[in-house]
């Protein structure tokens, strides 16, 4: 049988140890234990340098806990259960459709050298590079996030030098010094540790596994509170000084649930798990809690940490749920299969989703698609509970597709394989309607009353459009329906389109990539290539690639001075891999976090 652990677990304040006066840091006893302090009044430490000449990271690991855990959970240490192979074996894949891609590879990787040369020119070791401006920028702790974070795309496009120069930097970033004032502790674990690990994984070079711990050492702080859990916007330098920690009574789950892939993985190339316990505890309350939302079986967008109240109204499947969603299925891979309770949070989750948020679109062409909404949940008079669908559509919503592609492979699950491909088939038509073929980050679309049957009403569109419209503009100014729709560009079957940017996004090509190496659908490949042409064409700037203001708008294109790093180690390499043989980064060898970096499935965790 496998040794599936417990999950019983406790922690106390260490009262005694915290108020003894040699174990209290305070910036005086900073000074005392490393007078070496720069002009901020921060800490550095030059005796703790490595022989690759980085920081090792023992401020965090030796800083002593106000909460510390009395029990730990361990990793489960058999063979992965009898797991479906998400991915199809290479031989179903037509190797003379892949030969063609080859030139649309070269187009990506193209791109990405650009975008990549502008960083190492402009703003190397910077978080991002402002791509209009040329100025570096840090948003992100100055932990050279973009470098980081583009470490296993550098690996996977075969850039090899430019990775081991890239290394070599990244060994001498200090994770003990910030200048920012806040952290934001999701960004930190999913671009960062996440983009570490998996360049670990990848090469085997030391000096990765030695900035992963580091960072993974100072994460495991954040979840030094009373109910041990984790902060996101969190006080790096009162952290630092010992001072008491409380989690937020306002986070999103997205953020709250997203440490557990990066903190399992870690674990299991340390052997050491107090990550992965840290991680699981919060797992563990989202599990308690599911069926005793609002919405059961979903978790409302903010929840309060502090109180552990997840009494929210508001449901949805966009912008702050994603990275927790698309978890689920992979974490079950990670653990092989042997914590049960990530298929029961998954299917839980998606039964309630395909019930109350997923929605056919009225469209021109009658199209049988999905898209992923919002539910508002109320309370009547009589203390009765209803839903109400909200059909407006996020960007960040399209990793839908490729959850249910998963999902429904992993878990054998035929209709939620049939659900993938409607997902993303609804997502694609949301592109291919947009004058610049881009899809907006928020866009209301009119729902059919049903997903069976819904055929073309322009008539009912124009009438839905004249209410959103005379809504907006008060009660008490009527709109010329076709002005309106003329002086927004609004495509048949659109409402309104509240937010018209497209700021370099990753989700739509992420479920593609998802549902052909689950599904080797060959048309997949020809939309795939029509919507990086779209958006190169859209993006592109002397200095690399920026957001757009308006995919709406006709003729020249209006830029924003941002390149987020994620355009080069999501969107872009999932457009590489999407042109590439399905062996490279095999979804049956790897699990992508939500930063897009591939993770290694161990295929046996060795016992010490």
């Amino acid at each position: 049988m496998p040794r599936v652990v417990s999950f019983g677990r406790s922690f106390r304040r260490n009262d005694a140890f915290a108020k003894h006066p040699a174990n209290q840091i305070s910036p005086f006893n900073l000074n005392k234990l490393n007078p070496a302090r720069n002009r901020l009044g921060r800490v550095a430490q030059p005796e703790h340098i490595s022989n690759q000449g980085g920081v090792s990271g023992s401020f965090w690991r030796n800083l002593p806990a106000r909460f510390p855990v009395v029990s730990t959970a361990s990793l489960p240490q058999d063979n992965p259960a009898n797991l479906r192979l998400i991915q199809l074996p290479t031989s179903k894949f037509s190797r003379l459709t892949l030969w063609h891609q080859l030139d649309r590879q070269s187009a990506v990787k193209e791109a990405f050298n650009r975008s990549w040369a502008s960083y190492k020119s402009k703003a190397w070791l910077a978080d991002e590079l402002a791509p209009l401006s040329g100025l570096p920028r840090n948003v992100l702790g100055g932990w050279a996030t973009t470098l980081i974070d583009n470490l296993d795309t550098l690996w996977v496009m075969g850039m090899r030098e430019d990775f081991d120069q890239a290394v070599a930097a990244v060994a001498n970033v200090n994770f003990e010094d910030t200048l920012s004032p806040e952290i934001n502790t999701h960004e930190v674990n999913i671009r960062i540790l996440g983009g570490l690990l998996s360049a670990y994984d990848l090469s085997g070079d030391p000096r990765l596994l030695q900035k992963s711990i580091e960072v993974g050492d100072m994460l495991y702080v954040i979840f030094d509170t009373p109910n041990r859990m984790p902060i996101i916007h969190w006080d790096w330098h009162k952290a630092a000084r010992q001072e008491e920690q409380q989690a937020e009574e306002m986070v999103s789950v997205s953020e709250l649930g997203s440490f557990i892939l990066e903190f399992t993985r870690l674990s299991q190339i340390t052997r050491d798990p107090k990550y992965f316990d840290a991680a699981q505890n919060v797992m563990t309350q989202l599990e308690q809690r599911q069926d005793k939302t609002r919405l059961p079986g979903m978790w409302p967008v903010t929840l309060n940490a502090r109180t552990e109240d997840f009494d929210g109204d508001f449901y949805t499947m966009g912008a702050e749920v994603d990275s927790f969603y698309k978890t689920l299925p992979k974490v079950h891979v990670l653990l092989g299969g042997h914590i049960p309770i990530y298929r029961t949070m998954y299917e839980r989750f998606t039964r309630a989703a395909a019930s109350h948020s997923l929605f056919r679109p009225l469209n021109a062409e009658s199209k049988d698609i999905l898209l992923p909404g919002s539910v508002r949940v109320t309370t009547t008079q009589n203390e009765k509970q209803r839903t109400k669908l909200e059909s407006q559509v996020n960007y960040r919503g399209c990793f839908t597709g490729g959850l249910f592609a998963m999902g429904g492979q992993l878990f054998n699950i035929p209709a939620h394989r049939q659900i993938a491909n409607k997902l993303v088939d609804g997502c694609i038509w949301a592109h291919e309607i947009m004058p610049m073929g881009i899809m907006p980050e928020r866009i209301d679309i009119v729902p059919c009353a049903s997903q069976w049957k819904c055929p073309w009403n322009k008539w009912f569109w124009r009438q839905e459009v004249w209410k959103k419209a005379n809504n907006l503009r008060g009660p008490d100014q009527s709109v010329n329906v076709d002005a309106f729709i003329k002086d927004h560009n609004l495509p048949e079957g659109v409402l309104s389109i509240p937010d018209t940017r497209y700021n370099l996004r990753p989700e739509m090509i992420e479920s593609m990539l998802i549902l052909h190496r689950v599904t080797a659908r060959e048309d997949l490949l020809d939309v795939a290539w029509e919507m990086f042409l779209s958006i190169r064409n859209a993006t592109s700037v002397e200095k690399g690639n920026a957001a757009v203001v308006d995919v709406t708008a006709e003729g020249a294109h209006i830029h924003i001075d941002s390149m987020e790093s994620y355009w080069m180690s999501r969107t872009l390499k999932y457009f590489h891999l999407m042109f590439s043989s399905p062996d490279m980064l095999s979804m049956n060898d790897y699990v992508f976090n939500s930063g897009g970096h591939p993770l290694k499935i161990p295929k046996h965790v060795e016992e010490d």
